[in-house]
């Protein structure tokens, strides 16, 4: 009589301890690491940056997408796969190491700011700013 007691007892902590629902994380955080960019570019110049977005955990159905600004000068950004961005508009990102291309196209000071977002609207946000090269010459002389 005993031994049916503890096994009463012990299925009734496993119906009560048992849940069907599974907790699954889809939400993880993550953000942009980049490797160190010049600070100086001259017109016409092409800079690399090189980009892994870093995740503290995987949801297979997450999907990373990329948008730019440009708050000073002027310039084109491209991916490594050769898309050109255009300002403000959100691009799917194919792959989570990748490279972007910054090519100057004017002589004065340029700033572009780089958001990462994923599917769940989190955001990462990244500036890079360069100083054109002949100007820094010209005060020089």
């Amino acid at each position: 009589m005993k031994k049916i007691s503890y096994l009463l007892t012990a299925l009734l902590c496993v119906i009560i301890g048992c849940n069907d629902t599974l907790d699954i994380q889809q939400v993880y955080s993550f953000d942009l690491y980049t490797m160190p960019v010049p600070k100086r570019i001259i017109e016409g110049e092409t800079v690399e940056i090189r980009c892994e977005i870093v995740k503290e955990g995987n949801y297979a159905g997450n999907v990373f997408y990329i948008r730019y600004f440009q708050t000073d000068g002027k310039g084109e950004l491209r991916l490594d796969d050769g898309r050109l961005l255009l300002p403000n508009d959100l691009y799917p990102l194919k792959k989570e190491v990748f490279r972007l291309y910054y090519t100057s196209q004017s002589k004065e000071q340029q700033v572009i700011d780089i958001y990462i977002e994923d599917t769940f609207r989190q955001v990462v946000h990244k500036s890079f700013s360069f100083s054109n090269e002949t100007i820094r010459e010209e005060t020089e002389e």
